[in-house]
């Protein structure tokens, strides 16, 4: 099982402890580092590989895989690749890239955005609306890079890779942050979206999911915790410079009442809008052509390392299922006994999907395909001591959204 870990700007594989599931699972686990943010997928109009390298690092990784595998006690033709939040778009990224076909086996795919939009001020405040989060075309990547460039004083083109490569790494440092993949190249050929709809994906098994309050986690470190809390007043401007025309309805479906606090609300409108829309479609994308096991990690008492108010609970928000993967004893010191066992029970559901495509194993619930051709199409639920199918479209208001 190879790891790749989220953020996209800060991290590194040996943040995650494996050895639990490890020795859980009988699998082994390789975490791995990365290029990050502007080392990762800067662009520049000559530059070989603009916008790639970090998926290109990865890729070096799964080749390490295949030649040192059988010195661990591996097997090169099973490799599962897995991976959260941007780890989980760098997953499916592999998934539509010529140069990963055969690298891996399976995949995971926790809390990724391969199919997601982002309407204004989703993020952070003020920030305008984007039709694809984590993707942009090479001319789009390599556009901001010369604008990067010439910011930090490289103006001439002729020369400005060479000027560059001159500057101090901390120059470099204080410009990343969570950057999209460049599509139109050889590494990415296409978008996401347009490689899932036509079925241009490497054809392995697939477990795919979200947490239930992905969006939460945002809205409370960009609002909350920054002293910016949603107010009433401000929720319909929000929902107005989201929606436009549709603001209305949204309110109506989602009202300030229905929830601890504006902040609350906010969040659960792009939970659903942003995330379980997307999730839902990815699984029904994936399931056309491939087996796919749909998952909703659902304990919305998930430890949670960050001071957010009573007021905001935080709920399962995003990254919540990542400890129940990767445990030490500051998850046990923070966990009680059910969410012990659902830790226990995760690990078992993931080792047995790396070892045959299937999650199923003595002593576990039931875990059925994804049919998208069923009314309800199954997503397990993931909560301590209460793993089950959910009715995910109705518990995320989906009929809604698309009707509008």
């Amino acid at each position: 099982m190879v790891w790749i870990h989220g953020d996209g700007a800060i991290g590194a594989g040996s943040f995650f402890d494996a050895r639990r599931l490890a020795i859980t699972g009988d699998v082994i686990v390789v975490t791995i580092n990365y290029r990050l943010g502007v080392f990762g997928v800067f662009g520049y109009p000559g530059l070989d590989g603009s916008g790639t390298f970090g998926l290109q690092d990865q890729r070096a990784a799964l080749q390490w895989v295949q030649h040192n595998a059988a010195a661990f006690g591996g097997d090169p033709k099973n490799v599962t690749l897995f991976g959260e939040s941007y780890g989980g778009l760098a997953t499916s990224a592999h998934l539509i890239s010529p140069g990963s076909r055969g690298l891996f086996h399976r995949a995971i795919i926790q809390s990724g955005f391969a199919l997601m939009d982002l309407p204004a001020g989703a993020l952070y405040p003020g920030v305008p609306a984007v039709e694809w989060f984590g993707w942009q075309s090479a001319a789009e990547v390599e556009a901001t890079g010369a604008a990067v460039a010439a910011q930090l004083g490289c103006t001439d083109p002729t020369l400005a890779l060479e000027c560059l490569r001159r500057l101090p790494v901390q120059d470099l440092v204080t410009l990343s942050r969570p950057m999209p993949f460049a599509y139109g190249n050889a590494v990415l050929p296409e978008v996401a979206a347009d490689a899932l709809l036509k079925g241009r994906f490497h054809k392995v098994p697939i477990m795919s999911g979200s947490t239930r309050d992905e969006h939460r986690l945002f809205v409370g470190l960009f609002r909350v915790l920054a002293s910016q809390p949603v107010t009433a007043q401000q929720y319909p401007a929000l929902l107005s410079d989201a929606f436009g025309d549709y603001a209305n309805a949204v309110h109506a479906q989602y009202p300030e009442s229905a929830f601890e606090s504006p902040s609350v609300a906010w969040a659960s409108v792009l939970t659903d809008r942003m995330w379980a829309r997307s999730t839902f479609e990815q699984h029904r994308l994936f399931a056309q052509r491939v087996t796919t096991y749909a998952y909703e990690f659902a304990d919305r008492r998930s430890p949670m390392y960050l001071p957010f108010p009573e007021d905001f609970p935080p709920g399962a928000f995003h990254a919540a299922e990542v400890p129940y993967l990767f445990n030490d004893d500051k998850f046990d010191a923070a966990a009680n006994p059910g969410q012990r066992r659902l830790s226990a029970q995760m690990m078992r559901y993931w080792a047995n999907f790396a070892h045959t495509g299937n999650p199923n194993g003595d002593g576990l619930p039931q875990w059925s395909p994804f049919d998208r051709d069923d009314a309800v199409p199954n997503i397990q639920s993931l909560e301590p001591d209460a793993i089950k199918g959910v009715d995910y479209a109705a518990e995320h208001h989906l009929d809604f959204w698309s009707q509008l």
